[in-house]
């Protein structure tokens, strides 16, 4: 019985499940999404077709369609709909960076708006 109980404190503790964070959410409101612009333009350069708009503690809307997100800790992860397996690192409150598929932080970045 020894054996048995760091076995399963060692599997607990490597679960994806706990090393993700605890479940949250983000603010509702829309989310505007731009790439960074340059010192001779605007600062951003909007992206429409990226924006999307936080309805409720688990559902989104974007221009694509409706879905649903699950916040873990620090990362958004889009979890149906059109933007099914996107997901983003929260920066603060109200700004969230796209991660790419290696799950590193992008060039796109989205703020609420308002």
């Amino acid at each position: 019985m020894r054996i048995a109980l760091p076995f399963v404190a060692a599997l607990l503790l490597a679960s994806p499940a706990l090393a993700d964070g605890p479940i949250g959410t983000i603010a509702r409101g829309e989310y505007v999404c731009e790439l960074p612009g340059d010192a001779t333009g605007a600062v951003g350069i909007e992206q429409p077709s990226e924006h999307f708009t936080i309805l409720s503690a688990s559902r989104y809307s974007s221009p694509q369609g409706d879905g649903t997100y699950l916040r873990r800790g620090d990362v958004v992860s889009m979890t149906s709909g059109p933007r099914n397996g996107t997901n983003y690192k929260v920066i603060g409150r109200d700004f969230l960076r796209k991660l790419d598929a290696d799950g590193e932080p992008s060039r796109l970045r989205c703020f609420r708006r308002g």
